[in-house]
């Protein structure tokens, strides 16, 4: 209920109903409040507002185009990792930086577990390959000169496949609670790692779906080029043209990546906002990918630019933390001349460059991802202003309130309030949301 047209809807209990402090002031101060019409608020908040003739000692003038002095309108709020409004590269990459250090153990210490538990069998398998290489330079001239580094080279695939496999179930999981963790610090609040695996656990199963499907969608026409060069293996076979035969099957190598290529990255750029649209919109698989679908198209050039860099950025980082160890392992693991000692040494600084290496770009493509979900949001959706107004009352109250969680529901988009919209059941508050009850 409201009582008129200046008044303050009711909000619930854990909302404060006073009106907000102006930018970067505290509750109660003085000066025009950025969440209140008629009060001084932003060009294009209520235009019909009446807005001060001369600016605020904190907003000086600024030069225009032309060498003209004007107003300026006041930066956008930044309650958290990022300013609420469209983003920049620089925006997303610092704000993911900001993520990482406002909640180390959520971001890093959950990703170092993560990288330790899955990164395990793939260093011992490698140690077992490097202590058999190291067994043929001490003696050349051993009986057993093949079957030992074939050992290794074997014990170095099943490592590298029980590894991938606990990666890809991992990586999903971490996946989900990493973007909760981002949902939470774009207000500016913190979340445990227990409180954001309460949240997220019960998308783990989308995910999983998700991330089955994504790979089915990439590698169906990997699949079908087997299926095409067994068939000309089949037929060179049978009629004896061999070497005409290698000829087509390069040819048909080569076409097929110049085509795969394109289709590729146009896959995964497309698709890449399904994670955190599973997470927290709480959509199912087919449809977050179509969500998804959405928000990249008429921005893809950028999107998949701001990936490729991100992909660039995580290798990168990658190699540096991880060469020290892994050339420290792989010369242990040769001069050690096979010993139980040596092969245990070189498995343990393996795993520790992973981890290293891992516990850092987990956390940064994770939150690259989110952070380029809530940029296209706003920029398709105009979604900065449903999280300005959130991040005025919780300015107002002094605290985050933890039902912004639920901002990101698809019923909070532009033009739509809670209740209404495709997804018009109840409202996450319940009666309420931000802006006031509900009919």
């Amino acid at each position: 209920m409201t009582d008129g047209p200046g008044s303050t809807p009711d909000m619930p209990s854990g909302w404060a109903a006073e009106q907000p402090p102006p930018y970067g002031g505290a509750a109660g101060a003085a000066g025009p409040s950025w969440a209140s019409p008629g009060a001084g608020a932003p060009q294009g908040a209520n235009p019909s507002a009446s807005y001060p003739s001369t600016p605020p000692p904190s907003t000086p003038y600024a030069p225009y185009a032309g060498g003209q002095y004007g107003y300026r309108a006041p930066d956008a709020p930044r309650p958290g990792i990022i300013p609420l409004r469209p983003l920049t590269l620089g925006d997303i990459l610092d704000g993911t930086i900001k993520l990482i250090r406002s909640n180390p153990k959520a971001t890093l210490g959950l990703s170092a577990i993560v990288a330790a538990v899955t990164g395990i069998p793939a260093a011992i398998g490698q140690a077992i390959s490097f202590g058999s290489v190291g067994d043929l330079m001490a003696d050349p001239y051993a009986t057993d000169v093949v079957n030992g580094p074939l050992a290794g080279v074997a014990a170095q695939y099943i490592g590298a496949i029980i590894s991938y496999i606990m990666t890809f179930v991992g990586t999903t999981i971490l996946t989900g609670v990493l973007t909760r963790v981002l949902g939470r610090a774009v207000f500016g609040g913190r979340i445990t790692v227990g409180e954001a695996w309460r949240l997220a656990r019960s998308r783990v199963p989308a995910l999983f779906g998700l991330v089955l499907l994504q790979a089915l969608i990439l590698l169906l026409p990997l699949l079908a080029l087997v299926a095409v060069l067994v068939s000309l293996a089949a037929a060179n076979a049978f009629d004896g043209t061999g070497n005409a035969g290698a000829g087509v099957a390069v040819l048909v190598v080569l076409l097929f990546f110049v085509a795969y290529v394109p289709y590729l990255l146009f896959f995964y750029t497309r698709l890449s906002l399904s994670a955190p649209t599973i997470v927290l919109e709480g959509r199912g698989v087919t449809d977050a990918m179509s969500r998804s679908w959405r928000l990249v198209k008429g921005d893809s050039w950028r999107v998949l630019g701001i990936l490729l860099l991100t992909a660039i950025l995580a290798a990168i980082i990658s190699s540096v933390l991880a060469i020290p160890f892994t050339f420290g392992g792989s010369l242990i693991g040769m001069l050690s001349g096979g010993t139980a000692g040596g092969t245990a040494i070189a498995a343990l600084l393996l795993a520790v460059g992973q981890v290293i290496a891992s516990m850092i770009t987990y956390p940064f493509q994770a939150g690259v991802a989110g952070l380029l979900y809530a940029d296209r949001r706003m920029r398709a959706e105009a979604f900065d202003l449903v999280l300005q107004t959130a991040a005025a009352q919780n300015q107002s109250q002094g605290w985050v309130h933890a039902g912004v969680d639920d901002l990101w529901h698809p019923s909070y988009a532009a033009g739509m309030g809670p209740g209404s919209g495709p997804y018009h059941g109840a409202p996450p508050y319940g009666p309420y949301g931000p802006y006031g009850p509900q009919a």
